[in-house]
């Protein structure tokens, strides 16, 4: 069975535009020291993704979020360098209740909002994946990564497919827009 897993992209109107949340992972932990959004895995065969989003946000950051303002950004099919895969659904929210907030200290020593035009490095690649996959409207994604990419994102390892939707032009693998 391939892990499933929940990314929250939280989003706000900043002083330079959209705004999206982040946390810097830290600890023993994949992909420490490198940013990535809040997440996590959906706990079991009786949690639905939206469920399991609202639970990590409030789990990772104090956010309470309505299961009403949950909206679907992207579906990612990702491959590790190492070969394992997962299936991630990324998730925009805009509107909840409280301040974002360090929950889980042993696992993340940051987090932040950062305009979409000037996101933090190291960020983990499949996230930054999402992101631009949400960021040119893609509905579902394909991010396989080869062994020897390294798990931070890598603008010059283009492992991006975007899949067209009914009635876009192209197919997954040429005429699709490339982020």
């Amino acid at each position: 069975m391939v892990p499933v897993d929940v990314h929250l992209i939280a989003v706000r109107d900043g002083e330079e535009g959209r705004e999206v949340l982040l946390s810097r992972r830290a600890g023993d932990v994949y992909a420490a020291g490198h940013w990535h959004f809040p997440s996590g895995h959906v706990d079991g065969p009786g949690e639905d993704v939206v469920t399991a989003l609202v639970r990590e946000a409030r789990e990772e950051t104090g956010l309470v979020v309505d299961p009403d303002d949950v909206r679907a950004a992207v579906v990612v099919h990702h491959r590790a360098p190492g070969g394992s895969a997962r299936v991630g659904f990324f998730f925009e929210v805009r509107r909840w209740t409280g301040m974002p907030r360090i929950m889980e200290p042993q696992l993340c020593d940051g987090m932040g909002w950062f305009p979409f035009a000037a996101l933090p490095e190291p960020m983990v690649g499949y996230c930054r994946a999402g992101l631009d996959a949400y960021r040119a409207d893609a509905g579902v994604a394909l991010h396989f990564q080869e062994p020897g990419d390294p798990i931070g994102h890598d603008p010059g390892a283009d492992r991006l497919r975007l899949v067209p939707a009914p009635g876009s032009a192209g197919t997954a693998s040429e005429g699709a827009p490339r982020v």
